[in-house]
This record gives C-alpha cells, sequence and structure tokens, in this order.
C-alpha cells in the first residue's frame, strides 16, 4: 500500500493529480491517501480528507511508502518509522504555500540522503514506480527523541 499525505494545512492538487494517473498503471496496489480540503477529484485512489491521528498512523505503519509534501512532519515520521519516503515540494509559483521552503527542505534532506524527491510531476512518476517495485528503501531511520548529543548541545548553549 501508498500512502500519500498532503497535510493538513493547505489542498495540494497536483501532487494528487500525478499520483492517480500513476494509480492506474500499479492496479494491484492500493494507494490511499490523506488530502485535506483538496479540489480535485481522485478517480483511481482512496480518499479521506480527514484522519485521526489514530487513522493517520495506522496507515502510516502499514504503507510500503509514503508520498507526500515536503513537510517537516510527515518527514520526520518517515524517518521515526523507518519508511520509504518520496516527497513532491509545494511550489509557490503554483501558489501551493506563501514561499519555497519546502524546496529548501527537501534539498537538504536529499543532500543527506536520508529521502527521495522528486521535483516535477513527471520526476515523480519516474521515482514511485522503482520504489514500489522494491529498487530503493529508507535511507535513514532516526529515533523518537533527540539525541543525548543534542540535548548536552541544546543544554549548553541555554546555559552559557
Amino acid at each position: 500500500m501508498i500512502f500519500v499525505t498532503t497535510g493538513t494545512q493547505e489542498p495540494f492538487d497536483r501532487l494528487l493529480r500525478v499520483v492517480d494517473v500513476i494509480a492506474l498503471k500499479i492496479p494491484d496496489i492500493k494507494i490511499v491517501a490523506q488530502t485535506s480540503k483538496s479540489q480535485y477529484k481522485v478517480a483511481n485512489i482512496y480518499l479521506h480528507d480527514f484522519l485521526s491521528p489514530v487513522e493517520f498512523n495506522t496507515l502510516f505503519d502499514k504503507a510500503q511508502l509514503i508520498v507526500a509534501h515536503a513537510g517537516m512532519g510527515t518527514i520526520i515520521s518517515a524517518l521515526v518509522h523507518n519508511k520509504p519516503i518520496l516527497v513532491l515540494p509545494r511550489l509557490a509559483k503554483y501558489g501551493e504555500h506563501r514561499n519555497d521552503h519546502q524546496l529548501a527542505t527537501a534539498k537538504a534532506f536529499e543532500k543527506l540522503q536520508y529521502l527521495h524527491v522528486a521535483y516535477s510531476e513527471e520526476e515523480l512518476e519516474s521515482k514511485i514506480l522503482p520504489l514500489i517495485k522494491g529498487h530503493m528503501s529508507c535511507n535513514h531511520k532516526i529515533g523518537k527523541y533527540a539525541s543525548q548529543q543534542l540535548i548536552a548541545s541544546l543544554k549548553n548553549f541555554i546555559t552559557a
């Protein structure tokens, strides 16, 4: 199963459109999406406007692959749950966000090799098929809590 999440603040129709088309190419793979007020009407994927935290976590845990916007909450959740994640950053030029901070986030995490990034709809399609066929996996796993090194560094900073 592929779990698609667009976050809870803004719709992300560009992501949903391309995943809806991709779904036709992988009919044996269930695709479930949490969409947050989307205007796009999906035809080939299971859609939820809203999911409770329990429902969200259940779908997240069952997913073979997470496809999402480049939001920090989703990225961190994928890293904590050891899930491969493919992100398509929201772009200001399409009115998907007020600036391109998601593009910066995606580039930074890609440089660390923590996730997979598609910078266009075509690239999303070309990357999702190999991911779902198991040719790529989770690049990095993080703990649920901050490392002791980070905590010590913050304590030193605060008390200095």
